[in-house]
């Protein structure tokens, strides 16, 4: 097929480049352990427990699960006095377990008189949220939020102020509402909700730095549950302030609603440059591990470029001409492997998170692709020569054959990592 050279620019097209929005450094600290949020920090992955805080065991454990899963940051609901007085006690279980993952206190309602009533719980956390729809009304809620921002600062403590659609103020929302039927061309309901959200976020910050909250110590949210909304604050709210921000769909849902739902908000804001943190919210389906939302939140990152976890794998769908479903297992086989093998390889081979492999079922895109990733093998496909070709570093370096090819593919990208990343002594 020809090619036109009408249609051929004399400009190179431009390439894309991660860049951040222009935000203000957090530290998230726990003992010698200081997670950066904000500024040149790397985009972090956040979830939440869902146990009973009570459980000091069973939190500290799923807590840990999340963690080696890489949660940076993990929260846990602290909404009685049972709770906050195990708080001290969950982050012993953790410290013994040599897991230095800082905890946040997800405060509603009550908070200022837990922190007030509990300082153990106050400071064996590393940062609070704080629901300025949850802190009481009127002049009562402003003391009540004093007395966490004041908590806070005496324990030297961020706070993410973190908005949200299914609990806003409702005095600041009436008040909203009423000024916009004096408009002469009064706005759509929507854009007056989004402009709460945004509003009581901004207030709520400027009310903590009236009290002596430094601006670092200070990271925003404003979440909603449609991807178009989410989208429609969060640009806003980056246009007005320089707090970090933590992006996040509310109720995203479960299984793949969830999960697509919450890359597609996420992936457009991140692609502008905008998020500091990230937290998948994905229901659980009944069984399914509490980590699969770290999972997710880390795959978004590293299918943008922005981060790098594990050494990703290329696999094609397969089709027609791969009715065998050797590639499918050997995929499956290695990506296993791999995220397995990480918590030994990162500790040994740094720079492995970035390596590409390439599983590939049948001729056509097979040996492309796999001179393409850092090591890649293409298998034989329906009616193909029984043979595998091994590209490494694009150049082809043996053929597999046999009923126990993954294992030696496996030895191949052991002696790869160990060849490329390894360091010389």
């Amino acid at each position: 097929m020809s090619t036109s050279a009408s249609h051929t620019s004399d400009q190179p097209v431009a390439l894309f480049e991660p860049r951040r929005h222009n935000t203000l450094q957090a530290r998230v600290v726990w003992g010698d352990h200081v997670v950066t949020v904000g500024g040149d920090a790397p985009v972090r992955v956040q979830s939440m427990t869902n146990t009973d805080t009570v459980d000091v065991i069973g939190t500290a454990i799923q807590v840990k699960e999340l963690a080696m899963a890489g949660s940076e940051v993990v929260r846990i609901t602290v909404n009685n006095d049972e709770a906050a007085k195990a708080v001290p006690h969950i982050r012993e279980q953790l410290d013994r377990m040599g897991i230095p993952t800082p905890l946040v206190g997800d405060f509603h309602y009550n908070g200022h008189k837990l922190l007030i009533d509990n300082p153990d719980c106050a400071q064996a956390l590393s940062k609070y949220r704080i629901n300025p729809g949850n802190v009481g009304r009127g002049a009562k809620g402003d003391k009540q939020f004093a007395q966490m921002i004041e908590a806070a600062m005496r324990w030297d403590k961020p706070v993410r102020i973190g908005v949200n659609w299914g609990s806003l103020d409702q005095d600041l929302l009436a008040a909203m509402m009423d000024a916009n039927t004096l408009r002469a061309k009064p706005w759509e309901a929507r854009q007056v909700m989004v402009e709460a959200l945004i509003t009581s976020a901004l207030d709520s910050a400027q009310q903590a730095r009236d009290l002596g909250m430094r601006p670092e110590q200070i990271l925003l949210s404003c979440k909603v549950s449609g991807v178009q909304d989410l989208v429609t604050v969060y640009q806003e709210l980056a246009r007005r302030c320089n707090y970090p921000l933590h992006l996040g769909l509310t109720e995203a849902g479960m299984g793949t609603k969830g999960t697509v739902a919450s890359s597609t908000a996420l992936a457009i804001l991140l692609q502008q440059g905008i998020g500091d943190t990230i937290r998948v919210s994905l229901t659980p389906a009944p069984g399914e591990a509490r980590t699969q939302e770290v999972v997710v939140a880390m795959e978004i990152l590293q299918s943008l470029g922005l981060r790098a976890f594990v050494p990703s794998v290329t696999a094609c769908p397969g089709c027609g001409r791969t009715t065998s479903t050797t590639f499918q297992e050997l995929t499956k086989q290695i990506d296993d492997y791999m995220r397995g093998a990480m918590a030994q390889w990162s500790k040994i081979y740094p720079g492995v998170e970035t390596m590409k492999v390439a599983v590939m079922g049948c001729i056509v895109n097979g040996p492309g692709e796999s001179k393409h990733a850092d090591i890649g093998i293409s298998l034989p496909g329906t009616g193909e020569a029984p043979a595998a070709p091994v590209y490494v570093d694009g150049q082809k370096t043996v053929t597999l054959r046999g009923d126990d090819i993954a294992a030696q593919f496996k030895v191949l990208v052991d002696n790869y990592v160990h060849k490329r990343f390894g360091q010389s002594t």
